[in-house]
C-alpha cells in the first residue's frame, strides 16, 4: 500500500511540475546557409547546441525542458578566418566557434524569446527587434491545449533590411544592407534605450525608428515596452516551429 502511494505521489508531482519536454523544429527557408544560435537564461544549463549550422533548405530539432526560458536568433556573413576562428558578421556570440556556448547575440539581430511553463504555466513567447534586425521569422504553435488562449503564430515576415533607414543600416563591403540597428544601438540616448528618465513605459514612447519596424511587423516587438501587441502565451506544452525567411 505505502509502495502504491509512493507511486502516485510520485506521478502527480511529475504531472505538476511539467517534466514533459517542448521541442524546437528550426526551418531554414533562406536561400543560403545560415547559423542560429541559443542562450539560456536564469542561470540554467543550455540546450544541447548553443550553435549549429543550417543549410538552405534544412531543419533540426532540439529538446528543451519544461520551465526553460531564453532565446534563439540566426547569425549570418559567416566565416572562418585565417586562424581558424568563426566569427560571423551579424549576430555573433563571440565564442570564436560554431557552439555559442551561453553567449547571446551581438546586435543587430532578429531575437526570438521563450519562457516555458511561467505564469499559471502558460508558455510565453515573441518576436523581438529591440536588439535590430537580420533576417524575417515566424514562430508557430503545434498542438498544445490553448485552455482558451490565443496560441496563435507570431512573426516579422518582412525584409527591414530592405526598408532599413540610412542612419540604422549595417552594410557589407559591397554596400548592400545586411543589417538594421535598433534606434538604441545607432544613437544609444535614453529615449531610444527607455533607460535613464525614460526607463518606464509611460515616459518611454514610440520613435520615428522604432514606428518603421512595426509597421512593416506589427507582432513583433519594436522598442522595450511594446508589450501589449507582441508577447503572445499558449497553454497546454504546444512545440514550436521556428523559421527563418518564411
Amino acid at each position: 500500500m505505502e509502495a502504491l502511494k509512493l507511486i502516485v505521489v510520485t506521478f502527480v508531482t511529475l504531472f505538476v511540475s511539467g517534466t514533459h519536454s517542448v521541442t524546437f523544429t528550426i526551418q531554414n527557408h533562406c536561400p543560403y546557409t545560415i547559423w542560429p544560435g541559443t542562450m539560456t537564461g536564469g542561470g540554467k544549463p543550455q540546450l544541447s547546441s548553443t550553435g549549429f549550422e543550417l543549410a538552405s533548405g534544412a531543419s533540426t530539432s532540439l529538446n528543451a525542458p519544461s520551465g526553460w526560458s531564453g532565446r534563439m536568433w540566426a547569425r549570418t556573413w559567416c566565416s572562418n578566418d585565417p586562424s581558424g576562428k568563426f566569427t560571423c558578421r551579424i549576430g555573433d556570440c563571440g565564442s570564436g566557434q560554431i557552439a555559442c556556448n551561453g553567449a547571446g547575440a551581438m546586435p543587430p539581430a532578429t531575437l526570438v524569446e521563450f519562457t516555458l511553463a511561467g505564469y499559471g504555466g502558460n508558455d510565453y513567447y515573441d518576436v523581438s527587434l529591440v536588439d535590430g534586425f537580420n533576417l524575417p521569422v515566424t514562430i508557430a504553435p503545434e498542438g498544445g491545449s490553448d485552455g482558451g488562449l490565443s496560441c496563435k503564430s507570431t512573426a516579422c515576415p518582412a525584409d527591414l533590411n530592405a526598408i532599413c533607414p540610412s542612419d540604422l543600416a549595417m552594410r557589407n563591403p559591397e554596400g548592400y544592407t545586411i543589417g538594421c540597428k535598433s534606434a538604441c544601438l545607432a544613437f544609444n540616448k535614453p529615449e531610444f534605450c527607455c533607460t535613464g528618465n525614460f526607463a518606464t513605459p509611460v515616459s518611454c514612447k514610440p520613435s520615428d525608428f522604432s514606428k518603421v519596424f512595426k509597421s512593416a511587423c506589427p507582432q513583433a516587438y519594436s522598442y522595450a515596452y511594446d508589450d501589449k501587441s507582441s508577447t503572445f502565451v499558449c497553454g497546454g506544452g504546444p512545440n514550436y516551429h521556428i523559421t527563418f525567411c518564411p
